[in-house]
Order: structure tokens, then C-alpha cells, then sequence
């Protein structure tokens, strides 16, 4: 079977992955699309501080992954049923489905992310369980339904703030993260929706996906011109949350959904001065996957925007390098 590896910090195509063999409880999917995350970037990049990291916070029990073997990666997909296990129920073969990105097994629960042997979304095929498969609704467009992952993860960060429609909301940083934010805050009905960036595309990209305003970081501080609520922080670099505390006004609401894996410091004196409530978030639940499945359903939120590319098994390393521009790419599907 054909599939791409993150093989010393580089993905790699091989065409000779031992085929996935679904036992109970679990299914046989052809993978129809699957978008490059970020994070895929960053532990291609980093992956012994990730997995440091992730020790480090798990207590002794984050994701045991050699890096000297071949990686399966891959955890925003669409795919066909094609089998399932012995004693399983589930849809027919050909139904389109998506799932969260978990495998039920003997062995427990294995994340589909990072594994030296559960294969992810950069393969032809994998393994999904039964009990997690979510059907593509109204013929919703299975590039699009790939998307479902990283809609969740904005629309669980909006739904941690407690924004309310008539409050203005300012993001901060138009990756991928922050534009999930803005899709889901106006998915949300929020009337004033603020977008900072340096990336003239990333900004015109925010636009599209429902921000009223973009500001140009390069040309100083988005406090200077707007006023919000609640912000999203959506950069991930060290220095970012210590300069929203010093400028945000009193009872700012701070939603922390950039993910720093450096050292960072702050003065928490800013944020006891004027009563700010900072709160960290990280992907989402089960019930936020499947409504924002339901939004990209229904039309709420228009993914299309995002696609910028779409590559083969064999271009996913090309397509690594790619999203390094910000200016050319914001989401590629990789299309086995």
C-alpha cells in the first residue's frame, strides 16, 4: 500500500505499507482526503521537543513514538468505508464518512496523529472504529469534510469564550487556527469581527472567511484601533500573551489557542491590574466534531476559501515545504 512517512524530519513516499487489517470494532476506509496541519509541520521540525513536551505533561505517558522508524501522520481526513472488522456493524461500503482522529483497540486508545504503526489520513488506506465514523451529510464535498478537524478546534475555542453576538472579538494571527476561529465566530453570529496578521494573503483570506476588519500587524498594535471584549491568540510565539495583557483594556476575555511549545514569560501583574481571564484551549470535544461536521453541512461555514493546493502521496514532502509561505498556501489535502 502507498503512503507518506516523516523519515528523519523529511516525509517520505513508500509503496510497500503492509495493508491495514481491521479487527472487531474497527473499519477498513479508503482515504479520500486528508489536510496538512500545522502541528505536522512543527514535529516534522521538532518532533524530539514534542514528544519531550508531551512526556513532560502526561507524567511519564505522552506518545511513545521512535523517530528513528518510519511515521504515519495524518488526522484531518475524509474516507470510504470499505470494510469492516469481524462482528462489526456499520455503514454500507461507499458510504462517506469522517471521524475523530482515534483508534479503539486491544491496546486501548491510540491517537491517530503520531505513530510508528497506526496509519493516519497520508496513506490509501487505514483503520477507523465503528462506533466513532460520522457519515458526510447532504453531499457535502468530501474535500471539504476533511476540514471537519480544524473547524473544531475554532469552534471550540469560541465556544470557551463565552463570546455573545453583539461583542467584538479580535484574532490575533491568521494561520489555520485563526481562521477557524473567525468561520466560527461568525458561524456564532459575532456582528464585529477583528483580524491582525502581517500576511496580506492570510488577511484577505480572513475576509473571505467572515472577518469585517482587517489590520495590518506591521503597522502597529491592533489595540491602537479597536477595543474587543475577547481576543484569540492565535500566533503560538513566545511574547505574543505578555503584549495582549499590557494592551488589552479591563475585563478583556483572553483565549489562548496558539500552541507555544518555547518558554514564554509574562507580568501577571498586567492581567491582576485590570481583571483579564486568560484561558488556554486545545482541540475540542467530541459533540463541538460533530457540529462543526453539521456547520460545513449546512453552510454555515464555506471551507473552500482554505483549499490552496491539493497533492498526491508522492508531493506531500513538496507540500511541507510549501505551507512554509504564508503568502502561497493556507491548506493543502493530500488526495490518495
Amino acid at each position: 500500500m502507498r503512503a507518506a512517512v516523516l523519515r528523519d524530519g523529511r516525509m517520505a513516499y513508500r509503496d510497500d505499507v503492509t495493508e491495514p487489517v481491521p479487527g472487531v470494532g474497527q473499519v477498513l476506509v479508503g482515504v479520500r482526503a486528508c489536510g496538512i496541519c500545522g502541528s505536522d509541520l512543527h514535529f516534522a521540525a521538532h518532533g524530539a521537543h514534542v514528544l519531550d513536551m508531551s512526556e513532560r505533561v502526561a507524567g511519564g505517558a505522552g506518545m511513545h513514538v521512535d523517530l528513528d522508524h518510519d511515521i504515519f501522520m495524518g488526522h484531518e481526513f475524509s474516507a470510504e468505508v470499505l470494510e469492516a472488522g469481524p462482528d462489526t456493524e456499520t455503514h454500507p461500503p461507499g458510504t462517506l464518512v469522517t471521524s475523530l482522529p482515534v483508534l479503539l483497540s486491544a491496546r486501548g486508545v491510540e491517537p491517530i496523529v503520531y505513530s510508528n504503526s497506526t496509519i493516519g489520513g497520508y496513506a490509501e488506506r487505514m483503520l477507523l472504529s465503528a462506533p466513532l465514523l460520522l457519515p458526510i451529510p447532504n453531499g457535502l464535498d468530501f474535500r471539504h469534510a476533511a476540514l471537519t478537524e480544524p473547524m473544531a478546534v475554532g469552534l471550540h475555542a469560541v465556544n470557551k469564550s463565552g463570546i455573545a453576538p453583539g461583542e467584538t472579538a479580535l484574532v490575533v494571527g491568521c494561520g489555520p487556527i485563526g481562521i477557524a476561529i473567525v468561520a466560527a465566530l461568525r458561524a456564532r453570529g459575532v456582528e464585529n469581527v477583528v483580524v491582525s496578521d502581517f500576511s496580506p494573503k492570510r488577511r484577505e483570506l480572513a475576509r473571505a472567511m467572515g472577518a469585517h476588519r482587517t489590520l495590518d500587524a506591521a503597522q502597529g498594535s491592533p489595540f491602537d484601533s479597536v477595543k474587543p471584549t475577547v481576543v484569540f491568540e492565535a500566533v503560538g510565539v513566545p511574547g505574543i500573551i505578555d503584549d495582549i495583557l499590557l494592551r488589552a483594556r479591563p475585563g478583556t476575555r483572553l483565549v489562548v489557542a496558539g500552541v507555544c511549545m518555547q518558554p514564554d514569560t509574562v507580568h501577571p501583574f498586567f492581567a491582576i491590574a485590570k481583571e483579564i481571564n486568560v484561558q488556554f484551549v486545545l482541540a475540542y470535544t467530541p459533540e463541538e466534531f460533530a457540529d462543526s461536521l453539521r456547520a460545513l453541512a449546512e453552510g454555515d461555514i464555506d471551507v473552500s476559501p482554505l483549499i490552496t493546493g491539493e497533492v498526491g502521496l508522492d508531493g506531500v514532502g513538496a507540500a511541507f515545504d510549501d505551507l512554509a509561505d504564508p503568502e502561497r498556501h493556507c491548506k493543502i489535502l493530500v488526495t490518495p
